[in-house]
């Protein structure tokens, strides 16, 4: 049954080289919905009790209510609450397994589905575990699970670091994330944007980070940026805008390119903002006197980089921009290595500062190899 589902992202395959490793037993699946964390771990783990490798496959997973953010609890639900995970399960596992099959396991014991409150005391031998939506669960609840876990046993444990948290909560799931790369036995697996593969997904996760830009408290002069815009472009679609100025001052940097503010525009209308000639943000300038750039709201966070990095020409050497746990992974060519990170870092921590304010994300930066496309430019440089 496991074999069925095939891997159509660079991350789900590296959630199938860890699942099918005997040596691992705590598996981290850390990213956005829609990179198959649950499709991959239900079918594992059902594929393990049938083919009789273990000998239960126990599943638990926080229900959230939406509108209050209030845990519901198999105490307040009563069997309303195993019937609501029953259909989670048949929802992620439908196109492979039918709902029958999932009931007439659980019936017999093979599938147990618990509430992460009531697990104190129970022992775990010869099953997998599998802790889903681990942002919604206390760090103590996912701890207290790795203490039950016994004999030939494996814990999964799947979380949203970023996505399906507010600004400025407390989040579980990095905290979880952390714990579990420094354990020996564990392997963390983080997924990011280019991992989606749910049809509707993408749409999702970019309204949500929308929400979250829309949502954020303004400044002074954010609030200024903002009311000028709407004078000057008043049918561009603003969602946000980022005060940069203090932060220039406080990392040193004094390049004309990064912008004072960063104007950030709904897909589609930046060119209103900006103006067919750039007369609507020169205008917006002359009256704020401060330098502004507008980038577009989209899944691609490499025009961020570019538009708020104080090298102009770093962008040229930016191989790859995704999220990797509660970061944004930002991954440059050695020739841009250093330019990038700046003198002591500064640039990397002022880029870092700037995505806390404005989705309330770290930034990391990796060195790579140059690609094969630009090593072939250079020496057609050297051969001139």
């Amino acid at each position: 049954m496991f074999s069925k589902i095939q891997p159509q992202s660079p991350g789900q395959e590296e959630i199938v080289k860890a699942l099918v490793d005997k040596r691992v037993e705590i598996i981290g699946l850390f990213g956005p919905t829609g990179c198959g964390k649950s499709l991959f771990s239900i079918i594992y783990g059902v594929d393990a009790v049938l083919s009789g490798k273990y000998r239960r496959f126990i599943l638990t997973r926080p229900l959230i209510d939406v509108v209050s953010g209030k845990e519901l609890t198999a105490a307040e639900l009563g069997e309303m609450y195993y019937r609501m995970v029953f259909s989670y399960v048949e929802d992620v596992a439908s196109s492979v397994i039918e709902a029958s099959r999932i009931s007439e396991l659980a019936s017999k014991g093979l599938i147990v589905f618990a509430d992460s409150h009531y697990l104190k005391g129970r022992t775990f031998d010869d099953s997998i575990v599998f802790i889903d939506d681990a942002q919604n669960l206390p760090v103590e609840s996912a701890i207290e699970v790795v203490t039950r876990m016994g004999r030939n046993s494996r814990l999964i444990i799947a979380g949203d670091p970023v996505f399906q948290r507010s600004i400025g909560s407390k989040d579980s799931a990095s905290m979880i994330r952390e714990l579990l790369l420094g354990e020996e036995s564990a392997r963390v697996v983080d997924l990011g944007l280019k991992d989606i593969v749910r049809p509707g997904a993408r749409r999702g996760i970019k309204l949500l980070l929308e929400t979250k830009m829309r949502s954020r408290p303004l400044d002074e002069t954010e609030r200024q940026v903002l009311a000028t815009a709407r004078i000057h472009a008043p049918d561009a679609d603003l969602v946000t805008v980022l005060n940069l100025v203090d932060l220039k001052k406080k990392y040193g940097v004094s390049t004309e390119h990064s912008p004072d503010a960063l104007l950030i525009a709904k897909e589609g209308y930046q060119g209103r903002l900006i103006g067919r000639g750039g007369e609507r943000i020169n205008n917006m300038e002359r009256d704020l006197e401060l330098k502004l750039r507008a980038v577009e709201l989209t899944l691609d966070f490499k025009p961020f980089i570019r538009a708020i990095h104080p090298v102009s020409w770093i962008y040229k050497h930016i191989v790859d921009v995704d999220f990797a746990g509660p970061n944004l992974a930002v991954k440059v060519e050695s020739e841009g290595y250093a330019p990038f990170v700046g003198q002591k870092g500064a640039h990397v921590r002022y880029l870092e500062h700037a995505f806390r304010k404005l989705l309330d994300v770290g930034v990391r930066v990796y060195e790579v190899e140059s690609t094969e496309r630009e090593k072939a430019r250079r020496k057609g440089r050297k051969e001139e």
